[in-house]
């Protein structure tokens, strides 16, 4: 099991303060000795204990305070050194006791400072072998008038009656401090120790009926304490969540309400570090903040590596899913959506905009399980540290009982996919690049829906970048994301980040003359001399195609630089080929030039043929018959594909 303890300090210095002759220095002597010293003097030496002997296994420094060998400048400078303080009263002296709140509390605060946060303090009453009875009523008025008093303790150096027990007191107020987790005036968990808690109520609740039943209960217990929950000891405790809290227990397991009164009455018994230990196993610190190594634990990408999903992140994924999805109608509603990020800051991204526009959805607008992943996915590729981020507030680390690591794959470096001429990737960028008004956004969007019909006349006002929805690539399922790269001027250069991707599309508008020209020196500028695979998009072919102003029409580039014939898009249409073929090309970046030779072979084999058939008055000169025949080579360049896989695998050698 992976523990987080990212709060737990790697030593506890104490410092003893208090009015001379109260016997600071006679306590530190006697637990070291284990004897009380008839010779005492004015200020013991620091010491030093090691972590084998302590109860917290934790090497603790213990440090004395003499008025008469040290000024009060040095006095603070230990204060604020110091992780706690032992203000030692003798039992015997009211005077002593008094100087605790009229002196030695406010000096502290002041050598803190009031921004600073409180020093944990411990009240010891010394010399207990002197009296019949107790100060401790006294005492426990003063926690209530200065929250950072965590605890008390009466004892002996003479008779060395709870040494051990003052120092480990003194210990826990370091590692298992009470202010964090409770109010003492109010009897109550404090505002962020509630919130933490509900957080953790809520990963638990697995079937998610707002209650922890035996099963939950017994599973919460071995990830926070490595242990199973005995039947008979299940029974008492709820016996006494029932006995206290009436609503606390609901058809034999815990509320929401009984899980909090549990914690609260940990504390108020002292038993801080059961509180802590359930805290810390969920990634919080002493601020009640989740620590940032728990969060985002260090991931190693090598260069041209990318990430994404493991199948341990898409299961635990999908599991989420389906629990949150309550009428099990294969979508999250907006509310289903809030309340499955109930347990995180807030939502990753925003459910009416970016996630409607960015991924798969329901007739309804609602994220479907593909698109939840395919969000996810999404996200893992562009910005892995935030999944790890959010995987965590969700509960991967509890739930898997391992680091949120697990759930991502770090791909190998592109370098050898390139060397062995095919992508081990399951997820590929591609960046459509345009200019404004040539249809990027609508190619785009299209991908996400079943009817791009529907889009056509459509406006698309919110700026949502990435588009992402799966294709399939020889049976296997890939998952695509269109990046739209925003140009503002033709004239603006593309940065290395918009320009660098698995394969990348460009985009003209074949009915306006002016709209080739922009994408054809894009390629000659950043990808004639590059390794990235590159297709050429000519959109809205169904209005009157124009002759393009460039001294090269699109196929001719083309064919000049050996690329794939423009591939003719157009909502109307409803085919989706395109996006089978980026994926395609992602995923063979060193076949294109192949696929090319292979593409030029079958149009003249289909012009041949075509000629043939005109012989005999078997197909006549509609043009619409030469687009959809195009349709029919690109369909037979997949096959082609994998003949050249195959002849490659053969032996054969393919020139590129």
């Amino acid at each position: 099991m992976v523990q987080y303890n990212s709060a737990q300090r790697k030593s506890v210095r104490i410092l003893l303060v208090g009015d001379a002759g109260v016997g600071k220095t006679s306590l530190i002597l006697s637990l070291v000795s284990e004897e009380f010293p008839e010779d005492v003097p004015p200020k013991a030496e620091e010491i030093t204990i090691p972590a084998n002997v302590t109860p917290e296994q934790v090497p603790t420094n213990i440090v004395d305070y003499s008025s008469t060998e040290q000024t009060d400048g040095t006095l603070n400078e230990e204060i604020i050194k110091a992780h706690v303080v032992c203000i030692v009263y003798s039992v015997e002296d009211d005077d002593s006791l008094d100087r605790i709140t009229t002196h030695w509390l406010p000096l502290i605060r002041n050598a803190v400072g009031a921004d600073q946060q409180r020093k944990p303090i411990v009240l010891v009453g010394n010399k207990v072998d002197l009296i019949e009875y107790s100060t401790i009523d006294s005492v426990l008025t003063i926690m209530e008038d200065f929250p950072e008093v965590e605890s008390c303790v009466e004892c002996s150096a003479k008779t060395l009656h709870n040494i051990s027990e003052m120092f480990y007191y003194a210990q826990k107020a370091v590692l298992h401090p009470t202010s964090p987790l409770y109010i003492m005036e109010e009897q109550d968990l404090t505002p962020s120790c509630k919130k933490s808690l509900v957080r953790i109520f809520k990963i638990c609740d697995i079937d998610g009926d707002n209650l922890l039943n035996d099963y939950e209960l017994n599973l919460f217990q071995r990830r926070c304490f490595n242990t199973p929950l005995q039947p008979q000891i299940l029974d008492e405790v709820k016996a006494v969540i029932q006995k206290n809290i009436p609503d606390g227990i609901y058809h034999d397991a815990v509320t929401l309400k009984g899980f909090l009164f549990l914690h609260c009455l940990f504390i108020q018994r002292g038993r801080n570090e059961t509180t802590w230990a359930v805290l810390r196993r969920f990634g919080y610190n002493e601020q009640l903040e989740m620590c940032k190594d728990y969060l985002r634990p260090s991931l190693k990408i090598p260069p041209g590596s990318s990430t994404e999903l493991s199948h341990r992140g898409q299961q635990f994924l999908i599991a989420l899913f389906e629990r949150y999805d309550r009428d099990g109608d294969g979508a999250l509603s907006p509310e289903e959506h809030k309340m499955i990020f109930s347990t995180c800051p807030s939502a990753p991204w925003s459910y009416s905009t970016d996630i409607r526009k960015s991924c798969p959805t329901n007739d309804r607008g609602w994220v479907t399980l593909h698109g939840w992943l395919c969000r996810w996915t999404l996200m893992t590729l562009i910005d892995v540290s935030k999944t790890l981020e959010y995987l965590a507030y969700l509960g991967f680390n509890v739930h898997e009982n391992d680091s949120q690591l697990a759930a991502i794959h770090v791909t190998r470096e592109r370098r050898i996919d390139l060397a062995k001429r095919q992508s081990s990737r399951s997820v590929y960028m591609c960046h459509v690049i345009g200019p404004k008004g040539a249809g990027k956004t609508g190619l785009c969007r299209a991908f996400l829906v079943e009817d791009m019909k529907s889009l056509i006349g459509k406006e698309f006002k919110t700026n949502i970048v990435y588009c992402i929805n799966t294709v399939q690539v020889y049976g296997q399922e890939k998952h695509l994301i269109l990046r739209d790269i925003d140009v503002k001027h033709a004239l603006d250069p593309l940065q290395p980040q918009e320009v660098n991707c698995d394969v990348a599309c460009l985009v003209y508008d074949s009915s306006n003359p002016r709209s080739f020209e922009y994408i054809a020196r894009i390629y000659i500028k950043y990808y004639a001399e590059s390794k990235i695979p590159v297709m050429i998009v000519g959109t809205k072919v169904d209005l009157d195609e124009r002759r393009q102003d460039y001294l090269l029409q699109p196929s001719e580039f083309c064919t000049k630089y050996k690329l794939l014939p423009p591939h003719l898009f157009s909502l109307k249409s409803n085919k989706k080929e395109v996006y089978t073929k980026l994926a395609t090309m992602a995923a063979f970046p060193r076949f294109q030039a192949a696929w090319i030779l292979f593409y030029k072979h079958r149009l003249v084999q289909l012009w041949e043929s075509a000629s043939h058939l005109r012989q005999f008055g078997l197909i006549t000169e509609d043009p619409t018959i030469w687009w959809k025949a195009g349709l029919g080579v690109a369909a037979a360049t997949v096959l082609g594909f994998v003949v050249l896989k195959a002849l490659h695998s053969a032996g054969s050698h393919v020139r590129y």
